[in-house]
């Protein structure tokens, strides 16, 4: 999970994602978005031509809304979609 930083006001994980390139920013937003319709989890994503900011809030089936060993889970998948 190495990047990542955890919030506590919003709980959330926060990393930015920096490429080369326009094509591979978009390579990696294509990795990411049918990973994340596979998983059907879906973190808020903005990003400019060569960065992509990715923010994962709590899981939609944590009562607490606080940061999981899920989330931190989704994180580390997420860093695995880097080739």
């Amino acid at each position: 999970m190495e990047g990542w930083r955890q919030k506590n006001r919003p709980e959330c994980l926060e990393k930015r994602f920096e490429f080369e390139s326009y094509e591979k920013t978009r390579d990696f937003l294509d990795v990411l978005g049918a990973f994340c319709e596979r998983v059907n989890r879906f973190p808020d994503i903005s990003f400019g031509k060569t960065y992509a900011n990715i923010t994962i809030r709590p899981s939609d089936d944590n009562e607490k809304e606080e940061i999981s060993k899920v989330d931190h889970e989704f994180a580390t998948q997420l860093d695995s979609l880097i080739q």
